[in-house]
């Protein structure tokens, strides 16, 4: 596939049609991926490739909590996991949700669980001194992430960044020997889909793209 084609239908795929994903293919996504830029060239992300039912098992459960507040957050008008404004949901509603298959079976169902950790010893982190969540340390993360879906897209494989195990973060580490500061940052099933989409919705540039400042003109062209 072309470049362009490959980044305008990477999608979130969830549903696999259980084929092998053999360690050759893997080698080869990964082989290609790991030319993805980190600060500082520093390069402090490891990926565990998990294979092992029963670990994939357990990923799925350490995701269902933060899959039950999400639907749960959604149910009362939230905007799930938002870091700005405090969820109103309780302890009691979260615990009644039930979390969306598509949220937590693909990592039973995948041929693979890539699951992304980050020496957080190297990672350039120059927003750490404000007073917001820290976001720019995953600049030295999620394009190494994105490159890995855009490889395995390219040999007809696909997957999804899942990040709802992170909130359970202490118990992955305790499941998988990852080093207290190394974070949990994605983990990632992929597989063979079952559709392979073509077409996706996304928003026009026109509509978040403006010149000069955030409240300039809309970038329209020609």
């Amino acid at each position: 596939m072309e470049l362009n084609d490959v980044m305008r239908t990477t999608f979130s795929a969830r549903d696999y049609t259980g084929e092998p994903l053999p360690d050759e293919a893997l080698h080869e996504i990964l082989e290609n991926a790991r030319f993805a830029p980190s600060g500082g060239n520093r390069q402090g992300v490891r990926i565990i490739a998990v294979r092992d039912q029963g670990l994939r098992d357990r990923l799925r459960d350490l995701a269902e909590p933060a899959a039950k507040r999400y639907v749960a957050q959604i149910a009362a008008g939230e905007s799930p996991w938002n870091a700005r404004t405090p969820t109103c949901v309780t302890d009691d509603d979260i615990e009644r949700a039930v979390a969306a298959p598509s949220l937590v079976k693909p990592f039973g169902t995948a041929s693979v669980v890539l699951v992304f950790v980050v020496d957080l010893g190297v990672v350039a982190a120059t927003d750490q001194i404000l007073d917001r969540v820290g976001i720019i340390g995953g600049a030295s993360i999620y394009p190494l992430v994105w490159n890995v879906l855009l490889s395995a897209r390219q040999l007809g494989f696909g997957g999804t960044i899942s990040t709802m195990a992170v909130a359970e973060e202490p118990r992955v580490q305790a499941l998988l020997n990852i080093p207290s500061h190394y974070a949990v940052c994605a983990v990632v099933p992929l597989g063979r889909p079952v559709k392979q989409l073509t077409k996706l919705r996304r928003r026009a540039v026109v509509e978040f793209v403006t010149r000069e400042r955030f409240d300039g003109e809309a970038f329209v062209f020609p």
